[in-house]
């Protein structure tokens, strides 16, 4: 199984992105999608290479989920 997770394009490039995880940034292969995306964009990212563009009420739920994850984690 594999995770992917949502960050926020801030600028693109060619086939590369600068997409933003919180306080992290990540420069990021824009090879494997369908569609052009745009700084601001949501992308869901697994080792390296952005998958699917998702609008920004997805990528906060999944964001949420993902923070209850960690919490149940350190309980």
């Amino acid at each position: 199984m594999c995770l992917g997770i949502p960050g926020r394009v801030e600028k693109v490039e060619d086939n590369r992105a600068k997409v933003s995880f919180g306080e992290v940034s990540v420069a990021v292969s824009l090879d494997l999608l369908a569609e052009p995306v745009s700084a601001g964009d949501y992308v869901i990212v697994h080792a390296g290479f952005a998958l699917e563009r998702l609008d920004e009420e997805e990528a906060q739920r999944t964001l949420e989920m993902l923070r209850e994850i960690s919490e149940l984690e350190t309980r």
